[in-house]
């Protein structure tokens, strides 16, 4: 009788699939630890500033990673970053795309990294999940709870290895006040204080003007609303500056969920809610005025929650990003990057605490860096510090925060059911628009 081999995909032998274990590498004495046989192949979705600073340069030096594909609207980007990944590589290899779904169609790509702007986080992602790749996401993953949903029960049902692509939760400090917080060294917990940066002044210019012949703006534009184009709605052209779209409420929600989707994140972690949410969110902000220009983001804000535990946290805008929790015995407080009057580190109420160590016994939280927590978790099967469902829940308290804000008054959250009880105005903020069928698959 003929014996039957079962097809195991690149993916599957790469890391666990849907609870099953197959060989994660071929050994080493082979082939070696970094033959292309053996390493993750990984294509580069948007080719912007966050790519090409942060994304792409972590790959490019993996030992377990091979960048073969990288993918952008903007003819100018992509031939830019072609030439960063064949001259890294020393070859004229790598695949050039403008379309992501010419992408998500190739049979020899193991892992995608999606990096372009928010309003296209969701689609591009769920492609990806359907086709059964791999996927780290920038945060903020979604601009909308109801989309986030659709994507966390996507990745579940299939079985892939997501990861919510934010450093915040990376850092130390952050990661030390997390498990000073979880192991109860400042008892029980009582409130959080959460700080994001205060957003851009208001600006940029309206007026249409023609599409730069690099652009492919219909397909920039994607599920956004149809909008003409300016150069302040996109990007600065052939260069890697601050882009526009992240200040614009159709393709981005600002500091809101922007900056709140790293520090949020450590919160939840160091609360125990992380997938879950808080059970109340009110809130006020400031949009600027009517002839200010183009840009239509928060530029202020102020928010807070109460979680069924009866734990509150103040969420607003300031000077320097930080996460602070209060407890009945004491105080420990994050602070991300160095500004020009902070510094980034951990203060506390004492100095013995600010200075405590892990002890033996000690509830101990993983800690990776980002795109090395990513590569852990296609290899080993295992979950990574921040899934689909993480993301998600982090991102959803901004955009509830958000949605307080905008119907201004207090209102009762069920983080189960992700509703706003019967409330129609505000449970109506729980999904955007979607122009085109870019959700269906």
């Amino acid at each position: 009788m003929r014996r039957r081999h079962a097809r195991i995909s690149r993916r599957q032998m790469l890391g666990c699939t849907a609870g099953a274990v197959f060989p994660l590498i071929v050994p080493a004495s082979v082939f070696g630890a970094s033959a292309p046989s053996n390493r993750i192949t990984v294509a580069m979705i948007g080719m912007g500033r966050q790519a090409r600073h942060a994304n792409l340069p972590a790959f490019l030096v993996s030992e377990d990673t091979i960048v073969t594909a990288v993918c952008d609207v903007d003819a100018w980007r992509l031939d830019g970053a072609k030439a960063e990944v064949d001259k890294h590589y020393g070859n004229t290899d790598c695949r050039a795309y403008r379309d992501w779904r010419e992408v998500i169609a190739l049979n020899d790509v193991d892992a995608v990294m999606v990096s372009t702007p928010d309003h296209w986080h969701i689609p591009i992602s769920l492609a990806a999940v359907r086709a059964g790749k791999h996927v780290s996401c920038e945060k903020p993953l979604t601009l909308s709870v109801a989309e986030g949903r659709v994507l966390a029960d996507a990745v579940k049902k299939q079985g892939i290895v997501f990861r919510t692509d934010s450093e915040c939760r990376s850092n130390a400090y952050m990661h030390r006040v997390a498990e000073l917080v979880v192991n109860g060294y400042i008892g029980r917990l009582e409130r959080a204080v959460v700080i994001v940066p205060t957003g851009d002044e208001p600006g940029g210019d309206p007026t249409p003007a023609p599409v730069p012949d690099e652009l492919d703006y219909d397909m920039w534009l994607g599920p956004a609303p149809m909008k003409p184009y300016t150069l302040d709605r996109v990007h600065p052209r052939k260069e890697l500056g601050r882009p526009g779209w992240m200040r614009c409420r159709d393709t981005c929600e600002g500091m809101i969920t922007n900056w709140g989707a790293h520090l949020l994140d450590v919160l939840q972690l160091a609360h125990g809610s992380e997938r879950t949410g808080p059970v109340e969110v009110e809130g006020t902000g400031e949009y600027p005025g009517p002839g200010l220009g183009l840009w239509d983001v928060l530029l202020h804000f102020k928010a807070r929650f109460r979680y069924a535990d009866g734990v509150t946290v103040d969420y607003a805008t300031g000077d320097a990003p930080y996460v602070r929790f209060e407890g009945e015995d004491g105080w420990v407080q994050g602070t991300w990057f160095t500004g020009k009057d902070f510094k980034e580190g951990i203060t506390a109420s004492s100095e013995t605490l600010r200075r405590t160590k892990p002890k033996e016994g000690d509830i101990r939280l993983p800690q990776r860096a980002d795109k090395e927590d990513f590569i852990y978790g296609i290899r080993t099967g295992k979950p990574v510090m921040a899934d689909a469902e993480i993301g998600h829940r982090t991102c959803s308290m901004g955009q509830i925060a958000h949605i307080a804000i905008q119907v201004g008054r207090k209102l009762a959250w069920d983080p189960d059911a992700e509703r706003f009880g019967d409330d129609v105005e505000a449970n109506a903020l729980l999904d955007r628009p979607i122009r085109g069928d870019w959700m269906k698959g």
